[in-house]
């Protein structure tokens, strides 16, 4: 059996679930409504506030989705009922992101900003930092998948290097350093 696919989802106070035709589970919660299309060969069952998982055989294509669609009907409960946060931080000399709305603004050390949309569902936010700290953005949002897609995009206009640790990283991310030239006496 599955370690993860034997578990069932909880339902936390304040969330619902439902089974749609299709195989489909939609899920309500004080941040939203979300759904999730299931295999159909994944027998879901809602009893009370749990969400259960089986599947036909132990053929290896049912276990591998057997964890799957219990992790992402998961991702889903936690979304609509907490949400997600990726706090990410802008390691270098000149480094700024402001947001406005939906505009998020970095200043990277190109010759010019780089000006990005983000989708309605994800919101930003620039706290105020002391002289001398690195510029922190914070991404919120319901659907985990999404948020980390778009913190992934704004990571790629500056990975972090390993020289002198500068781009951009997540918060708490422990980068792989380094060695610079060292100059060989004769």
């Amino acid at each position: 059996m599955s370690r993860i696919g034997k578990l069932p989802v909880v339902l936390p106070a304040g969330t619902k679930a439902e089974l749609l035709d299709g195989n489909i589970v939609k899920v309500k919660g004080p941040l939203g409504e979300m759904s999730q299309k299931v295999d159909p060969d994944i027998t879901v069952t809602i009893e009370g506030n749990e969400i259960k998982f089986t599947r036909p055989n132990d053929l290896p294509r049912f276990r591998s989705m057997h964890g799957l669609y219990r992790a992402l009907v998961h991702n889903l409960v936690v979304g609509v009922s907490e949400g997600f946060t990726i706090k990410q931080e802008f390691v270098g000399v000149g480094y700024r992101v402001a947001a406005q709305g939906q505009l998020l603004t970095m200043s990277l050390g190109y010759s010019h900003d780089i000006q990005i949309m983000l989708p309605k569902e994800v919101t930003a936010e620039t706290p105020q930092v002391r002289k001398g700290e690195n510029p922190v953005l914070i991404l919120k949002s319901a659907d985990k998948q999404l948020v980390g897609q778009v913190a992934a995009k704004i990571r790629s206009f500056r990975r972090p290097e390993p020289y002198k640790g500068k781009g951009i990283k997540f918060a708490g991310e422990q980068l792989r350093r380094k060695a610079g030239k060292t100059a060989s006496a004769k």
